[in-house]
Parts: C-alpha cells; structure tokens; sequence
C-alpha cells in the first residue's frame, strides 16, 4: 500500500557563521599557548645543559693544566769544601841494623825515648873484628917494612948504575919490587880501614832527630850484619816534629788541587779541635785502580799532639770555577735518558737535562744545565713533559704542601 505522504528531502540547517569563527580563533590561541610553553619547558629544560656542558669544557680544560709552584735555585758557595780519609806518618822513618856481626853489649833508649842525631842507641861485641884488625895493621907495618927495604934497594942499584957496576936488567928487578912494595902497602891501608870502619858500626848511633817506636833487641843476642830478616831490626825510629798525611783525592777534583793549598785536619781523639796543614806535593798521576790521585800534606807536630800511623780526616777548601746552583730534591725529575729538572718559560713548562754534583740530602749541588735566573718547577708531577702549558700558583696557593715560594 502506497502512502499518500510526499517524501520530503533532508537539508540540513546551517549554523550561524560568527559563532563558528570563534570557536576556531580560540583553537588557535589554545595550540599557540601549548607551543609556547612547549617552548618554555624546553628552553628551560637544554639551555642550563648547554650552559653545564661548556663550564663542564672549560673546568676540564682548566684541570688539564697542571698547577705547580716554581723557585729560583740558590747560589752555591765559590769553594767546595771537600773532606777526605788521610793516614798520618813520620816524616822520616827508618829500621836501626847492625852492620857488623857479634853479641849485643848494651842497649841505652827504649820504646818512646826521643834521641838526637848521633846519639849513642846500642854497642855490639865484635871480637873476630878486633882481631881481624890487629891482623891488619900488623900485615901493615910489614908491608911498609918491605917498602922501606925495597926502595933503598931500588936507590943504590940506580946509584950503581950509573958508574957501570950493575946490569939493567938488576935495576929494573929492584925498581919493579919496589913498586909491587908499594902496591902491597896500600892495599894493607885500605883493609886496615875497612876493618876500622866494621868496628866502628859496633856502636849504633840514631841517624836522626826522633823518637824510638821499636826496640827487637836486648843484652846478649846475637846480631847479624845487614837487614836480612825482620828480627835483625834492632830498633825502629821516627822523626814526628813533622807529619805526613797522605790523602786519595777524586779525579774530579784533581784540578783544583795543587801544592800550596791549606788544609785542615780533623781527628776522634780531639773532638773539636783542628790543625793547620799545607799541601806539598802531588804525584801528579791518576791511580788507574781508585781513579784517585796520591798528595802529601804537611803538618807541624812540634808540640808531639799527633802519633804517625793515625788516621784523619782532611778538609779541603777547593776554589770552583763556576759557582753551582742549589735544588732541593723535590725539583728533581727522573727519566731513562738522564736527570733533568722543570724550568718555566712563557707559560710553558720546559725540561733541561742538568749534571748533579754533590748530594746534601735534601739539597743537591747542580753543576750543569741551569742559569740562576731560571723558575725551576718543585714538586712537577709525573706526566709534565717539554712545551706543555703550566699555571703559576699563586703566592697564597700551595702545590703538594709545598708553597710556590717566589724566588730564593
């Protein structure tokens, strides 16, 4: 069945237009807002990262500085002072020997005893020596008996000559036994003397000023002419008015070690108490085995204080050609290829290689590779190498406990 009704189309109503247009204004104020404090959030959020992250940059560039103090090195003194081991002696020493054989007489000084030159130490009984020379002088005056004899002889044949009663040849027989008469004569002097000179070395006499360090013999032994064995020696004497000191001295310092210096000598036994010596001599030779060389030093004893065979120590005022300069160890760098040391140079730290001499502990004695005006870095860490930038603490600021110092 068909409806009589008419279909009617659908139309839709259309809105106003000014509320539509509101409504999307509104829209785009709301989006514009978000965005904006999207923007603020974001902003708010990097820009304090960005800020960190530079100062992050610019502190580990700063701590990628090494901070150190510096110093100026200390001026040595213009002469070394050196001391060295010496070992004293007599200035003369000598063993006393019998030159003739027999048995000991008498003996007149004892260990210690101070003897002039020529006085009288010990007498020797020779009596093969006194007769020897008995012999002697008698085989003398018959010597000189056929001299006599011969030469009168030797006179009336010349005599006789001359008028024609002897021969030549009876001459020349007289005058040649007069000549070996004469011969014989002088060789029966010369033993004579020898044999006076044997008994005169039965009195020993002291050679010289001194003092008896060694007696080896006593009343009634027997004695035998010559040194050949240590118990010949029958006395040992030393001259100590003057001592010898010798001293090894470095080769390092030979150069300045030259006769004419002054010295000073130490020793235990006199604590506090030193005496004035002067180098004589050198040997003017390096010891190949100690790399040393030998001088002699010497030093007055008139007053006995010092004994021969002490040892001592020798002080040595040495002028240097250069002045050193002073370091304390904590400036030190140590590396394979040798010692250097940390020198500040426009901002830049730069390692010289330097030669140490002396080591005073917690000083040392520089002698090569730095200028007193350098700013030598103290306390440089480990990894500081040549050209690398360095800051200056500052006067207040310390660097390992140790303040930057300033100059010294």
């Amino acid at each position: 069945m068909i409806s009589s009704r008419r279909a009617v189309p659908y139309r839709p109503q259309r809105e106003p237009s000014r509320p539509r247009c509101r409504e999307s204004g509104r829209g785009v104020w709301i989006a514009i807002v978000i965005l904006l404090v999207v923007a603020v959030v974001v902003i708010a959020g990097v820009v304090p990262r960005f800020k960190a992250r530079a100062a992050l940059k610019t502190e580990t560039r700063e701590l990628a500085i090494p901070t150190v103090a510096v110093i100026r090195p200390k001026l040595g003194d213009p002469r070394t002072e050196i001391v060295l081991p010496g070992n004293m002696q007599a200035f003369a020493d000598s063993p006393i020997y019998a030159r003739t054989n027999g048995y000991l007489k008498a003996w007149y000084h004892d260990i210690g005893s101070r003897v002039k030159q020529g006085e009288l130490l010990a007498v020797i009984e020779s009596p093969e020596v006194d007769q020897q020379l008995d012999q002697a002088r008698a085989d003398l005056n018959t010597a000189k008996a056929n001299f006599a004899l011969s030469q009168t002889t030797a006179e009336r044949y010349q005599n006789l000559l001359n008028s024609g009663s002897v021969a030549k040849q009876d001459v020349d027989n007289a005058v040649g036994d007069f000549q070996a008469k004469k011969a014989t004569v002088a060789s029966a002097e010369a033993n004579v003397k020898r044999l006076q000179e044997l008994q005169s070395f039965e009195k020993v006499y002291a050679p010289f000023d001194g003092v008896i360090t060694a007696r080896n013999t006593d009343v009634g032994h027997l004695i035998n002419s010559g040194a050949g064995s240590p118990a010949t020696e029958l006395f040992h004497i030393s001259a100590i008015s003057k001592l010898r000191v010798y001293v090894n001295v470095p080769q390092q310092y030979s150069g300045a070690t030259r006769p004419g210096l002054p010295a000073t000598i130490t020793l235990p036994e006199f604590p506090g108490r030193s005496f004035k010596g002067t180098l004589v001599r050198t040997s003017d030779s390096i010891d190949a085995a100690s790399r040393t060389l030998l001088v002699e030093v010497d030093v007055d004893n008139r007053a006995r204080e010092l004994l021969p065979g002490a040892y001592a120590e020798v002080h040595f005022q040495l002028p240097n050609a250069t002045r050193a300069l002073i370091l304390p160890v904590s400036a030190l760098i140590f590396r394979s290829h040798g010692m250097q040391a940390g020198v500040l140079e426009n901002g830049h730290a730069v390692l010289k290689t330097i030669t140490i001499g002396r080591d005073f502990g917690n000083e040392v004695e520089v002698v090569a590779g730095l200028d007193p005006t350098d700013s030598v870095i103290i306390n440089p860490p480990d990894s500081l190498v040549s050209g690398e930038l360095v800051r200056v603490v500052s006067d207040s600021d310390e660097v390992g406990g140790n303040p930057s110092g300033g100059a010294q």
